[in-house]
């Protein structure tokens, strides 16, 4: 059985449903598929435990797809980044600064949402639109371009015709392996915790990055749960000691992570259960092939800081759709521009975040000095307070 499609999207993480939500909302004809369905239940076995922060300039790229009068009333906003040293003997604040958005903006740096929360209102955007077909259990196993089209087979033995394949298939993407297309990997020996807990102080819409040797622990502020404030959180570890922190029974565990987050939201309790994620940065050393556009992880992966992960998968998107209304859906002007534009700022956006990286797990004390003394410098001078928070939340750069 062959089908025709404007678009065919290999991959139905959170990139590849809002891709699919944001073409098919610019009017395209898109099939999705994804070899495991999502899961769209907090408590459910597979589920996404991660939150993601969505930045300003992702906004209207979710108010392009449809999705963002769904997703804002479940959002929380995130007025503040408090960034912390405690790298110390004692493993207490030594510097400690809070950025404020609104000394560059009158809107908060972004707003947080829990990845499986993301999942659910997707799907219900997808179902909506009648020109997006999602078939969840199904693989992309190949595919053959040529200069007018292109063509998929499935593994359900159907095949589909189409004017654009987009790679959302995740870091180690199939269809980028088979389009011959190379990537760099960093890898850092870290590991990361994600998970969801609760505490005793709320957390004041603030985003709390604490930096000791191993790597950063964020908390990101969620909506109460069960009538007590909560936080998402992603701890960064090597990877020997995020796994010796994973199988910790529940009470050392909690009482690992309030001494891990200086103690500033009172003693924290597990909402969810723990899950592991590997760190790595990755580029692709192209960001197309003939008829197919590679996007989110199957273009770029880097470490959680900062929130710049699923932000800058939603530039790729929003910038693919641009391109492709402007040249042609497919084409090869469009997707040349998509791959010459797109590389070079990832390329700098991955190049600052492994920096950040390595400096926040060196045990290095001259590192560390150097690591506190900065957070001082960048805040307490005003121009660069500025210019980098207006960098951080995408605003700028």
């Amino acid at each position: 059985m062959s089908e025709s499609f404007d678009i065919v999207i290999s991959g139905g993480g959170v990139a590849g449903l809002t891709t699919a939500c944001l073409f098919g909302s610019a009017g395209y004809s898109v099939l999705c598929v994804d070899p495991t369905p999502p899961v769209t239940e907090r408590d459910a076995d597979g589920a996404d435990l991660r939150s993601t922060a969505m930045l300003q300039p992702s906004v209207p790229v979710l108010e392009r797809a449809g999705l963002w009068h769904q997703l804002e009333e479940h959002a929380t906003p995130l007025q503040t980044m408090r960034i912390i040293d405690a790298g110390g003997t004692d493993r207490m604040p030594r510097m400690m600064r809070e950025f404020d958005a609104a000394d560059v903006s009158e809107m908060p740096f972004g707003w947080n949402l829990p990845n499986w929360l993301l999942r659910r209102h997707m799907l219900e955007r997808i179902e909506a639109l009648p020109n997006v077909d999602f078939r969840p259990g199904v693989a992309t196993k190949r595919m053959f371009a040529r200069t007018a089209a292109a063509k998929v087979w499935l593994s359900d033995g159907s095949q589909a015709s189409t004017q654009l394949v987009i790679a959302a298939d995740g870091r180690g993407s199939r269809l980028r392996e088979d389009a011959g297309i190379d990537v760099t990997t960093r890898r850092y020996g870290q590991k990361a915790l994600a998970f969801a807990v609760t505490h005793e102080i709320p957390h004041g819409n603030i985003s709390t990055e604490i930096h000791r040797s191993g790597g950063p622990f964020t908390l990101v502020p969620l909506p109460d749960y069960k009538g007590q404030p909560s936080s998402a959180i992603v701890w960064m570890e090597s990877g020997s000691e995020a796994q010796r922190l994973a199988a910790l029974d529940t009470d050392a565990f909690e009482q690992e992570m309030t001494e891990r987050s200086c103690g500033l939201l009172g003693n924290l309790k597990l909402a969810t259960r723990r899950t592991v994620w590997p760190i790595i940065s990755q580029v692709a050393n192209r960001f197309s092939a003939q008829r197919m556009a590679l996007v989110a992880e199957a273009a770029h992966v880097v470490p959680p800081i900062g929130a710049q992960g699923l932000n800058m998968s939603l530039a790729d998107i929003s910038l693919l759709l641009d391109l492709s209304e402007q040249h042609g859906l497919g084409s090869s002007a469009a997707l040349d521009q998509f791959d010459r534009q797109r590389r070079i700022q990832v390329r700098a956006r991955v190049a600052g975040i492994d920096l950040l990286n390595r400096t926040s797990m060196s045990d290095q004390a001259a590192v560390k000095y150097l690591r506190s003394l900065g957070i001082g410098l960048l805040h307490d001078t005003t121009p660069i307070r500025k210019g980098l928070m207006q960098l951080g939340m995408g605003t700028t750069g």
